[in-house]
């Protein structure tokens, strides 16, 4: 049954349900900090907020992996109404007229409860933004957390709602999804960036002696290299590649199986369709998965390296364990959606693996960055000579 793309009348009740689900934890942060600093509640709230968001990428991966992101056609709400209850005949209707399609009832409240999560961490990063304005100034004189951090988040906040709503709306538009799922992993980043900062303003942070220059480096390459990794990898998810290879480590019987790299990477199209119109091939599919797998092994190597480096420093040494923890979980999933035939659980796992090393790198970034390190070598009392290199 058709229906209106965008509809915004229910914006209102959309965003009711967004706040009171945000209420919860507002109110158990209240509760627990209570005789905490203001400094002491900011950061808690970051942190709730950051595992939230995490918990939404999850949750969007499940709504992908089990073909949801349908189940309501239109935007923001399910056929003009705030949950599916009031959409019930139109979902029904739609069943019937195409009942192996997009729209059931089961996958409409998916897709519903994926927005309704979403309200609640948007409203979440909204108060954040308030509170980092109003302590932008800390009474005890410290130096203040920049509150533009906060603000860039709930900003983003918004543009991923844009993309939520475009990747309904152009009908899982395998460009616009990849976008979406590379837009949650960069909310990730920015929250993981502020409780780092807050976490050093809450309490003040043992010295650490400065790290080299080259460390530095290696992790952006790291973190370039990671990146590159999870869009080649919701490039094979949103292109429903997985299964052009279903062993390893060779493919359809071969280690360079026939592959149509001008197909795989054409990037502005349809869902299983060309730009001229034409249907995607199946070499143009192994390309997509046989692209992922090479990156993979780049990625792999120079991430292992970098775990094995870190867990020889003393101070940066359970970055290095969670680094190489979080390697191995990925490298079990992503075997097991290949020889496994992509079991749920694995391939949300995969999409949460990633997100989950962008927070280890991007927070070794953060406390590994000079004016960090001075800062809590301030502090905390002590004085660290940044001019030398360990």
């Amino acid at each position: 049954m058709h229906a209106v793309l965008y509809d915004l009348s229910p914006v209102v009740r959309l965003l009711l349900i967004g706040a009171l689900l945000a209420s919860g934890p507002l109110l158990m942060v209240h509760l627990r900090t209570r005789r905490t600093s203001p400094l002491g509640r900011v950061h808690a709230l970051t942190l709730v907020t950051l595992f939230l968001t995490f918990d939404l990428v999850l949750f969007g991966a499940f709504t992908r992996l089990t073909d949801s992101g349908l189940g309501c056609p239109d935007w923001p709400g399910c056929y003009g109404n705030a949950s599916p209850i009031g959409a019930s005949d139109h979902i029904d209707a739609a069943q019937q007229a195409m009942p192996t399609g997009p729209v059931t009832p089961g996958k409409a409240w998916v897709e519903m409860v994926h927005r309704y999560l979403a309200m609640g961490v948007g409203v979440l990063t909204v108060v954040l933004a308030v509170m980092a304005w109003l302590h932008r100034k800390p009474d005890d004189g410290r130096t203040a957390v920049s509150p533009w951090w906060a603000t860039l988040t709930a900003v983003w906040v918004c543009i991923q709602g844009a993309f939520g709503a475009l990747t309904v709306t152009m009908k899982l538009f395998p460009a616009i999804v990849t976008l979406h799922l590379l837009g949650g992993y960069v909310l990730l980043g920015l929250l993981t960036v502020q409780s780092a900062l807050w976490a050093r303003q809450k309490i003040p942070q043992p010295a650490t002696p400065p790290v080299p220059t080259s460390l530095r480096t290696w992790v952006v390459l790291a973190l370039l290299l990671l990146t590159l990794q999870a869009m080649s990898g919701a490039w094979v998810s949103t292109n429903y590649a997985v299964l052009a290879c279903s062993e390893f480590p060779m493919c359809q019987g071969s280690w360079w199986p026939q592959m149509n790299f001008v197909h795989g990477l054409e990037i502005w199209r349809p869902l299983g369709y060309l730009q001229d119109g034409s249907h995607i091939s199946f070499q143009g599919l192994t390309a997509i998965h046989f692209t992922h797998r090479l990156l993979a092994a780049v990625a792999l190597i120079a991430l292992a390296s970098l775990a094995y480096y870190l867990f020889k420093r003393p101070t940066l040494r359970y970055h290095g364990r969670a680094l190489g923890a979080l390697l191995a979980l990925q490298l079990a999933t992503g075997l097991s959606n290949v020889v496994l035939d992509w079991p749920l659980l694995a391939a949300v796992l995969h999409t949460g693996g990633a997100g989950a090393l962008a927070v280890v790198l991007v927070r070794l970034l953060v406390v590994t960055h000079p004016a960090y390190i001075h800062t809590s070598a301030a502090l905390s009392g002590a004085t660290t000579p940044l001019g030398s290199r360990a």
